[in-house]
């Protein structure tokens, strides 16, 4: 019962977001990438960012209004990850480190030598992961709403996510988004239960490969979106943070909580998120 009341919550926090599924027809591509045809979107001109969706979502689904605001001054490049929209899914678990190896074999695909990457939920992960796994080809990372591990995430939420099925996604507007969009239109079964799968037997980031790291990353979460605040602390620490900034320098690396946001709710503070993102990506090194 819990579960439902999440994901009716969920789904209806996006229908009143302004978030329209099915009304944006944009123009894209698809790269051939490690057994996928994937599918992604360019839209405006200048430093590349590369934007990654939650899981069960789509481009249009998780980036209604970011994409006009980023691509006014950078070349934004929207995917779509494994069996999301349109990409067809593939027999392969659907994890953040097979999805990071996609979004590096993309910016291959594109000759991009280096983008930043922003991802929210999974995409967050994926984020972490690319940084991570290719280095090389991150210069900047903005991780919103994800943890380096499964105890990060609250007893509740990570309940939760433990009973979805895809019964539940009956009549809703993802649901309704993935038979418009997906090359295989009658398979949201099949790849709910695929992703819950591979979500179940997640490896964890590693707190000593996240602190490995060298691109600078801004964590953004809600004060309850579901990730523990201690937890965002430790990922803050990892990075850098935890310091006196008037006595020491302050990291390259950023965290901002943001008031009354749940995981859901806090994507409706674009307005808020936009021109930190944006002040982030474009400040230069302090011993610059």
């Amino acid at each position: 019962m819990k579960t439902t009341a999440f994901l009716l919550t969920m789904l209806m926090t996006m229908l009143g977001s302004g978030v329209v599924l099915g009304q944006q027809t944009p123009s894209g591509a698809y790269a051939p990438v490690n057994g996928l045809k994937m599918y992604y979107e360019i839209h405006g001109s200048g430093e590349p960012i590369v934007l990654l969706h939650g899981a069960f979502m789509t481009i249009p689904g998780t980036w209604s209004g970011w994409i006009e605001e980023l691509s006014k001054t950078r070349k934004v490049i929207a995917v779509e990850m494994q069996g999301h929209g349109r990409t067809a899914d593939i027999d392969r678990p659907i994890t953040p480190a097979n999805l990071a190896d996609d979004v590096s074999a993309l910016l291959r695909f594109l000759k991009i030598p280096k983008a930043d990457i922003l991802g929210y939920s999974l995409g967050g992960g994926v984020a972490m992961q690319c940084a991570i796994r290719h280095p090389e080809k991150v210069r900047k990372a903005v991780i919103i709403s994800y943890a380096i591990r499964r105890d990060g995430f609250t007893k509740e939420g990570i309940d939760a996510l433990s009973q979805i099925t895809p019964d539940l996604f009956k009549g809703s507007p993802i649901e309704d988004e993935y038979k418009r969009l997906s090359p295989t239109p009658d398979g949201f079964a099949n790849f709910v239960k695929h992703l819950m799968a591979s979500n179940s037997r997640q490896v964890d980031i590693g707190a000593d490969k996240l602190k490995a790291t060298k691109a600078p990353m801004f964590f953004i979460h809600g004060d309850a979106d579901g990730v523990r605040l201690d937890h965002i602390a430790e990922m803050y620490r990892l990075k850098g943070g935890d310091l006196h900034g008037d006595i020491r320098p302050h990291p390259e690396s950023r965290l901002a909580i943001l008031p009354d946001a749940t995981h859901v709710t806090l994507m409706n503070r674009r307005s808020i998120i936009v021109p930190m993102v944006n002040d982030f990506l474009d400040a230069k090194p302090s011993n610059q």
